[in-house]
């Protein structure tokens, strides 16, 4: 299974839906460099759409911390919603559920985003 994302806007924030595996950091380069640009054109704030995304190692969760942490140090951040079960039960299992704002659906997440 391969990765792939699309983007797009709601009332605002940028939404990026994932899918499929990430298992390798280079198949996420697109995705990092994109995120990278948009930070630096200003917009700060991101949500992760995770439903698609079957399964994630540790370079996974690596390209999402780099993503969080680059858009905290712009002075944003960065929701997920949608996530399946395996996908929640690894980020409890590493705590990263206390360091993710996570969210049961886009809208929710677009909401937390556009409150801060």
């Amino acid at each position: 299974m391969t990765f792939s994302y699309t983007t797009s806007q709601q009332n605002g924030i940028t939404v990026f839906k994932l899918e499929g595996e990430i298992i390798d950091k280079n198949q996420t380069m697109g995705l990092t460099e994109e995120i990278t640009k948009l930070i630096s054109s200003g917009k700060h704030n991101i949500v992760l759409e995770l439903s698609g995304v079957r399964y994630m190692n540790s370079s996974g969760l690596n390209v999402l911390i780099t993503i969080l942490t680059r858009a905290r140090n712009a002075g944003g951040d960065v929701s997920v919603c949608n996530l399946s079960k395996k996908v929640k039960e690894l980020l409890v299992v590493m705590k990263l559920d206390t360091v993710f704002h996570i969210l049961p659906s886009v809208e929710e997440a677009v909401e937390r985003l556009k409150a801060e």
